[in-house]
């Protein structure tokens, strides 16, 4: 049986339009009431997945900016934190200032942005989160970040990741989210061992978990679930490492894992029993 359940947000458990269907919702809090946990793994802030999680009615510890941060929705306890060296976060805005390009930054569960723009408002009200102006986000930089995220053209951010990835090597964690969004976290703050740290300090097995999600940051989280499963929606190269394929978000595909993996899995005898055939 699954005791363990990771769901992606954007582009997984929500629709195109940010919705969760009333089913999904009682499906997941069904599980929840067997004695499931069911959590989200998002890059979304803490934040705004916690907004997310009071709408399930779940009160468990999410795994939030790209698995950079696991806390628990009460905001009680902190059990997996991974922030961005200085000098990492330094080169990156020294890129995005000599090149004129948008990066917005994570601090404290606070977003910053150097200037007001379209991108900005944006992002903010689409994952319903407030901002603050930080014209000199170097200043920022004197306290560790959680994340940073540019947004640009997708093409132009291929290019960049190669770049960066070159550039800082082993320094950090460099994924997209979606084809606007490049993403910077930790080296080791992705949704994979964020996945591990919570199944350990739960006392589940590897083997007892699923990872659902869409995106190439998705990646870590479904290589490394005992159940690995791509939304319809996934891009391909996470289908093609996923265990299953389920169907797209517009089609409750989180829905469909749950009843078939989740809510009617048969039960396992006890151990000290005989299967009777």
């Amino acid at each position: 049986m699954y005791k363990l359940v990771a769901i992606d947000l954007d582009g997984t458990l929500l629709t195109d339009d940010l919705q969760i269907p009333p089913a999904t919702v009682a499906a997941i809090q069904q599980a929840a009431e067997a004695g499931t946990v069911v959590t989200i793994a998002t890059g979304r802030m803490f934040p705004s997945a916690k907004l997310i999680a009071l709408q399930l009615g779940i009160n468990v510890p999410l795994i939030t900016y790209q698995g950079a941060l696991i806390k628990d929705v009460n905001e009680k306890e902190v059990m997996y934190e991974r922030n961005i060296a200085p000098d990492v976060a330094n080169t990156l805005i020294k890129i995005a200032r000599e090149r004129n390009i948008h990066l917005q930054v994570y601090q404290d569960d606070i977003l910053y942005g150097a200037e007001e723009n379209e991108k900005l408002v944006t992002y903010a009200g689409k994952v319903k989160v407030p901002y603050m102006i930080e014209p000199d986000l170097t200043k920022l930089t004197q306290k560790r970040m959680t994340k940073l995220l540019f947004i640009e053209d997708p093409a132009y951010l291929d290019e960049l990741q190669l770049e960066l990835q070159e550039l800082l090597g082993d320094k950090a964690h460099i994924a997209k989210s979606k084809r606007h969004y490049l993403e910077i976290t930790h080296p080791e703050a992705n949704k994979g061992s964020a996945l591990l740290h919570l199944a350990k300090q739960m006392g589940i097995a590897q083997s007892e978990t699923i990872g659902i999600g869409d995106n190439h940051n998705d990646f870590e989280l479904v290589a490394t679930a005992g159940l690995g499963v791509a939304m319809g929606n996934a891009v391909q190269e996470l289908k093609d490492i996923a265990q299953y394929t389920t169907l797209s978000n517009n089609e409750e595909g989180v829905l469909h894992v749950l009843e078939k993996f989740v809510l009617n899995a048969p039960v396992p005898p006890p151990s000290d029993s005989k299967v009777v055939k």
